[in-house]
């Protein structure tokens, strides 16, 4: 039974043209029986034109509702010049009014409204019964026409249904693309988060490790004692930096087991000073201070703190030479949180604070940028006039609105 529905739904026009074809057949026996037609002309040869082109509007209404809708407004004229008087297949005139109204052009579903309405009384006035009164005759007359006018309402009513459902579809089509695109937007960001998380965590521990491992060869031989100890230093920067791989990487698994705390929290202002006593470790030398009274700041800001200062010695270590020094100040204002990190070393090539990376896709000091936009800071990256580089940082304790 399905595939029938479907069937008649994918021709609508075979569907039309079969009830073409019963109304020209029960017109045209109604035409051939004598005694039929109480008004009107007897002559079939008359007749059956208006029949078979009344059924061609049945036919071809939903492929051409326009044009129909005008050949049935001149059979109807026709059928009042040449006194042809109502029949069954005067049927169509309902039918293209309503498919004119649910589906034609505006136009055309206002003529076919007002052609319908006067239907009823031009038929009147040519086939008048003159035995019927005044009030009766104003009667069938509007007797008549209601079926006119209900049959453009109901198609006026379907327009409006598929208007309405079609708007509907839009607006979820609409809504299912801006879903797509914020999670696009939100799988970007999250990236983007990972691929600063890796850097910081990857390029400070590497570069630790490196550093110590090419101290610990110089003098294997000659101290071994400085060797373990940088060999130590080596491991338990190694371990570290697994430790926070596997916080980071635990956002792409499920939370089980973040919830059974397999995951270490993240960095904040208290660990900036270990940090600091690492890369000393590592044998840079770092003036750290802190001034003002330090509290519990946003964890986003004391995260954001940590990893400039962290990037920041990183850089020091990669770009500032063999016998540089870096200073580490933390501010605490009433209203946000200072950083100030300078070295005195060759500093930082042009290509780096200026364009982000030699190839132009530097992470260092953009992902900075992106971190203290992310909470509504400021940042001054760039040589010292004596010398060295400078980084300058304000993080808010509210994000900027």
């Amino acid at each position: 039974m399905q595939r029938l529905y479907d069937f008649l739904r994918r021709h609508p026009t075979g569907v039309d043209s079969f009830w073409a074809f019963v109304v020209l057949g029960v017109s045209l026996v109604s035409a051939a029986t004598p005694g039929t037609r109480a008004d009107g002309t007897d002559n079939v040869a008359l007749i059956v034109p208006f029949v078979v082109l009344l059924s061609v509007v049945i036919a071809l209404r939903q492929r051409a509702p326009e044009r129909m809708l005008l050949l049935a407004v001149v059979l109807g004229l026709g059928q009042l010049a040449f006194d042809v008087s109502t029949m069954p297949a005067d049927f169509a005139f309902l039918v293209i009014i309503y498919t004119v109204a649910a589906t034609g052009a505006r136009w055309a579903s206002r003529t076919a409204l007002a052609t319908g309405l006067c239907a009823a009384p031009l038929a009147q006035l040519r086939w008048s019964d003159s035995e019927l009164g005044m009030g009766t005759t104003i009667a069938v007359t509007v007797f008549q026409a209601v079926p006119f006018a209900l049959a453009w309402v109901l198609g006026d009513s379907i327009r409006t249904r598929r208007a309405y459902f079609a708007q509907l579809e839009e607006r979820a089509t609409r809504l299912e693309k801006e879903r797509e695109a914020q999670a696009k937007v939100a799988v970007a960001a999250e990236r983007a988060r990972i691929a600063r998380e890796l850097h910081d965590v990857v390029a400070h521990n590497v570069s630790v490790m490196v550093v110590q491992a090419d101290g610990a060869a110089y003098v294997l031989d000659a101290a071994p004692d400085q060797a373990k100890k940088a060999l130590e230093t080596i491991s338990s920067t190694g371990r570290q930096a697994l430790a926070e791989m596997r916080r980071l990487l635990g956002v792409l698994r499920t939370g089980e087991h973040k919830e059974a705390g397999e995951y270490v929290p993240q960095p904040d202002v208290e660990q900036i000073e270990d940090l600091v006593e690492q890369c000393r470790t590592s044998g840079l030398p770092v003036d750290f201070k802190i001034e003002g009274t330090p509290r519990q700041l946003p964890s986003g800001v004391e995260l954001t703190a940590y990893r400039i200062v962290q990037e920041a010695l990183t850089n020091t270590r990669k770009h500032g030479g063999e016998n540089a020094g870096a200073s580490v100040r933390l501010v605490y204002f009433d209203d946000g949180l200072g950083l100030l990190i300078e070295d005195d070393g060759k500093g930082a090539p042009h290509e780096l604070y200026e364009e982000g990376g030699f190839d132009g896709q530097g992470h260092g000091l953009i992902g900075m940028r992106e971190r203290i936009g992310m909470v509504g800071g400021t940042l001054d990256a760039g040589p010292r006039p004596g010398g060295g580089f400078r980084i300058s940082a304000l993080l808010p304790l509210k994000p900027a609105p």
